[in-house]
């Protein structure tokens, strides 16, 4: 084949050597950035860096919540806390009513329930049976 030099039957790839420096450069790097990240310096690190961040945005966060609630209360719209309250709210009349649901099924199995108290027999004489009515 013209296109084989060395004969070996695969066709010649320029770049092959250049994917091979490649895959071996990504390798090595992809070992040192584990190697580094697992390291309780670069935790401490970037715990700090967290803080500062958390501490410095914390002014910002708060200036954007005011500012929403503002926008919320010129559009009419109810603010994430007015929604809570409300879903809390609806949850306490749902369980109200669950135990009213309850306690009503407990009542209307008691009333269709036949009565199962026993009567007692009659005393022979004139008295037994049902009263007569006078007039």
């Amino acid at each position: 084949m013209a296109n084989d030099p060395a004969g070996s039957g695969a066709p010649f790839d320029p770049m092959g050597a250049f994917r091979q420096m490649r895959d071996a450069y990504l390798d090595v790097w992809a070992k040192t950035m584990v190697d580094t990240v697992n390291t309780e310096a670069y935790a401490k690190a970037t715990g700090s860096m967290l803080d500062a961040y958390l501490a410095v945005s914390s002014p910002f966060r708060e200036a954007v919540e005011k500012a929403m609630l503002q926008v919320l209360q010129q559009l009419s719209m109810p603010s994430r806390a007015e929604v809570i309250g409300l879903a809390e709210r609806f949850t306490n009349v749902e369980m109200r009513l669950d135990d009213m649901d309850a306690k009503l099924d407990r009542i209307d199995g008691g009333l269709s329930k036949p009565t199962t108290a026993t009567r007692r027999p009659a005393a022979p004489g004139p008295r037994s049976g049902r009263r007569k009515r006078t007039k």
